[in-house]
């Protein structure tokens, strides 16, 4: 497919003109600018364009959608016109950061850690879908599981759960890759580090608060405990950007000819020992504590929890703060077995999806009510950008709708205390990554969210005029 120079150029215009953009690249879906002032913008003129699907800012970045197969295209169509340099990520997102306050910075910080890992959890939540399937009592027959009415398939789903676990139970190994990275040290330190801290020698977390007798190290009249930290967060990441803030101390320092048999030994040797001492215990603690709180407000109070929650996903998806629920997440899960919270993005998903094809029925013109039934459709497979942005942002009573009926369905399965044992796929195929006796709560949940997202927009569709 050939792409029209024309539009191109219109969108080069429409963002201020390629003197306003510092850096681009472009992802799946999306062109990515760090720009000099996004107030130079002209969103309105830039989602006129039949090439743009929608538009957001977000972690000091300017994002167009422009949809798969397309975008990579333009985007080189757009280096060819404006003479600005292919970038990579790396290079936009440090151009962009100048833009950020701290607590953007830091949001931005855990978003860089924790979604170069999302693959492994995700992929690790629908095989826990599919062995919940094979092992849940009740699904295909009365209080029977399928392998225990097939026991042959016994050892099938056995191996299926491992892999599915494999994930959480090396979990603080996947984020001491991707953290220590993140500060700028040597990833396969973090790898180290992260199984150091799941090393079988220790005893197991899950273990911890049943063990009668804790094992532990004597350094010198100090007593250390030997606790791991399986499905553990904070003492991985605390350790992470102690490792990675050593190990490039000493590098500046030590010759090249020593760094191979000093930098690495050292490094892991000092975070060890302050992992073990201090790091793990203070931050294992400080873990437990925010588990707790988390769980206390949704027991307390957990229609008020799920409707804040269920309504507040999407706002803060257009500021990138969710990105700081998916700790929330891991370590819900790592110390219960079980995320409320996630099961509420998934409905969330819906909810956006929901808006949008109601709005294929409102609309007139014939690009918008495609965009509408695409956008609605990669919604319900759990990719909300094109919906939110490209349809129901834009017309706000739509964004609305969907949050009103993705609270609502928050409230509910909260009520009901339903969750995920993994972070899986959104959407309709959510369901898959719940646990089987909350099946039908959440099913409940998803019909709200199918139907009150579209009722609403349709009513307040219907007393607008010119939506177009």
């Amino acid at each position: 497919m050939s792409i029209d120079k024309k539009q191109v150029s219109a969108i080069i215009d429409a963002i201020g003109g390629k003197e306003n953009i510092a850096a681009a690249t472009h992802c799946v879906t999306r062109l990515r600018f760090a720009l000099v002032d996004e107030e130079s913008v002209n969103k309105e003129a830039l989602e006129m364009i039949d090439l743009v699907k929608g538009s957001f800012s977000t972690n000091g970045q300017f994002q167009v959608v422009i949809g798969q197969g397309t975008v990579d295209k333009v985007y080189k169509e757009l280096v060819q016109q404006t003479g600005v340099g292919e970038a990579s990520k790396d290079d936009v997102k440090k151009a962009s950061e100048k833009n950020l306050n701290p607590l953007q910075r830091a949001i931005k910080t855990l978003a860089d850690i924790f979604i170069p890992i999302l693959p492994a959890i995700v992929t690790a939540g629908l095989l826990m879908g599919i062995n919940n399937i094979l092992t849940g009592s009740g699904i295909f027959y009365d209080e029977q599981s399928l392998v225990q009415v097939y026991p042959q398939w016994a050892d099938f789903a056995s191996i299926i759960n491992l892999i599915a676990n494999t994930s959480f139970v090396f979990l603080p190994g996947l984020i001491g890759w991707s953290a220590v990275n993140r500060f700028g040290g040597s990833p396969l330190l973090g790898i180290v580090l992260g199984l150091m801290l799941v090393h079988p020698d220790l005893l197991n977390a899950w273990g911890y608060g049943a063990a009668e007798e804790v094992p532990i190290w004597n350094l010198f009249g100090l007593d250390v405990q030997k606790v791991g930290y399986q499905g553990q967060v904070l003492p991985v990441l605390l350790a992470s950007f102690v490792l990675a803030k050593i190990e490039i101390f000493l590098r500046k320092r030590i010759p090249d000819a020593f760094q191979l048999l000093l930098v690495a030994p050292i490094t892991l040797l000092v975070t060890g020992f302050v992992s073990f001492i201090a790091i793990g215990p203070i931050t294992f603690a400080i873990g437990n504590m925010i588990t707790a709180a988390v769980v206390g407000i949704f027991e307390v109070a957990p229609i008020l929890g799920g409707l804040i929650y269920g309504g507040l996903y999407a706002p803060l998806v257009i500021t990138g703060m969710h990105h700081t629920f998916l700790a929330v997440d891991l370590q819900l899960i790592g110390s219960t077995g079980g995320t409320f919270l996630w099961p509420m993005v998934a409905l969330s998903n819906i909810a956006q999806g929901t808006a949008a094809l109601a709005m294929m029925f409102l609309l007139k013109d014939e690009k918008l009510k495609s965009l509408s039934f695409t956008s609605a459709v990669s919604a319900y497979l759990g990719i909300t950008e094109p919906a939110m942005f490209g349809v129901n942002l834009r017309y706000r009573f739509a964004f609305i709708s969907a949050v009103i009926g993705s609270a609502l369905a928050g409230a509910f399965i909260s009520m009901q205390a339903v969750k995920a044992p993994s972070i899986g796929v959104g959407g309709l195929p959510g369901f898959l990554s719940i646990f089987p006796e909350n099946w039908v709560s959440f099913f409940i949940g998803m019909g709200i969210v199918l139907i009150v997202p579209f009722v609403l927009t349709m009513i307040l569709g219907k007393m607008r005029k010119n939506l177009n």
